[in-house]
């Protein structure tokens, strides 16, 4: 996989392709960021709405230009977000500025997204976590069109050895069919009957040559490393599927699937989280997608787009947590203004925001510093 890579830099102790980390990242975040806020500008400009800056990144502007319509398009130098911001505007997080709105003429109101109809202010709001829901999609459908991917149903293409799937005598070309009696159409319900199996043994029917034979298998708990490079421990089987590109409407059906299962994966896990069963050091911060930009960039561009789909949906979900300052909290607002008729009060704005700002900065902080531990800098 890394037999390419020769050059390589040790960064905090990490062995990393030297000129695949920075650039790799940067496009994963650039273009995630940008079909993001371009997901909130295309809205924006469909409803009429005045957009001041358009900005990749935080902090001082590097370059940038102002277009037709008077939008200073800009890229700045902390690569770690970005932000439309709209006419009437306190700051990025899209806040009203009561002095500058109660001064404005109606023709500035009219372009303003703070005086817009409840329904198109919400539209904005959700359009940039819509808009990486689409980009996901959309790679994934690129991917999944060019790189081999599993065949339906399951064919076996590889037996790990001394795996739990040589043990029981699964054989490669073996197509599973049912495990438990339940249908396996694709590899992903094998991977699902597999780690609900909780390591105990399954009765797997095969199609071998034609004839139906029945093995059973105990799934083996194997330490792996995951993309960011943390150890986990997953149930297995020892095998991997045979594959090959896929023609473009299963492409998009796949590709729509697989954005669907992420985010009801990420759900899940945000769920477990809260209730305590599931723990905080699974998360991974900028660190930790910096490294898996290097790791998958190393094993092509396909794979990169990969990466960049799978960030997608999570900075798409995470922007649609009811929280101020993210667009999920903004989306609670309106909710708020929905049902009482009127928008909350300058005063629960500020503190919302406030306290918003302080969650938000906290789970940076302790997504940075699982990266730090998971990569024995701390």
């Amino acid at each position: 996989m890394y037999a390419a890579v020769a050059n390589t830099v040790s960064l905090f102790g990490i062995s990393l392709p030297s000129f695949l980390i920075i650039p790799a990242f940067l496009f994963v975040i650039t273009v995630v960021v940008f079909f993001h806020e371009l997901g909130h500008f295309v809205v924006a400009r469909r409803c009429g709405v005045k957009v001041d800056v358009f900005s990749i990144g935080f902090g001082r502007e590097i370059v940038g230009f102002h277009d037709r319509k008077g939008t200073r398009w800009k890229v700045s130098w902390l690569p770690f977000g970005g932000y439309v911001k709209f006419s009437g505007d306190a700051d990025p997080s899209s806040r009203s500025d009561p002095e500058v709105l109660k001064n404005m003429d109606p023709a500035a109101r009219a372009g303003s997204l703070h005086f817009k109809p409840l329904y198109q202010r919400a539209l904005v709001a959700a359009a940039g976590p819509l808009a990486n829901f689409i980009l996901a999609i959309v790679l994934f459908t690129i991917a999944f069109m060019n790189s081999p991917q599993p065949v339906e149903p399951p064919v076996i293409a590889s037996v790990t050895k001394g795996s739990a799937a040589e043990a029981a005598g699964i054989q490669i070309g073996d197509s599973i069919r049912f495990i438990d009696g339940k249908p396996i159409v694709r590899f992903s319900d094998l991977q699902r009957a597999v780690g609900d199996s909780g390591g105990g043994e399954l009765l797997i029917k095969i199609d071998r040559n034609g004839q139906p034979v029945e093995l059973r298998a105990a799934p083996r708990r194997t330490a792996t490393k995951d993309a960011t490079g943390g150890t986990t421990t997953v149930l297995l089987l020892g095998v991997s599927p045979k594959g090959e590109p896929l023609p473009f409407p299963k492409a998009f059906v796949r590709a729509t699937t697989q954005t669907g299962a992420i985010i009801g994966v990420t759900f899940t896990y945000l769920t477990n989280l809260v209730v305590g069963h599931a723990s905080p050091h699974e998360l991974s911060g900028p660190l930790g997608i910096a490294k898996a930009a290097g790791d998958w960039a190393a094993a092509g561009f396909i794979a990169l787009l990969n990466l960049t789909a799978y960030i997608s949906v999570a900075v798409g979900f995470a922007n649609l947590l009811p929280i101020p300052v993210l667009d999920g909290g903004h989306l609670l607002y309106y909710g708020f203004e929905a049902i009482l008729g009127r928008p909350l009060g300058e005063r629960a704005q500020e503190v919302g925001f406030r306290l918003g700002l302080a969650f938000v900065l906290c789970l940076m902080l302790l997504a940075t510093f699982n990266d730090l531990v998971r990569f024995n800098l701390f």
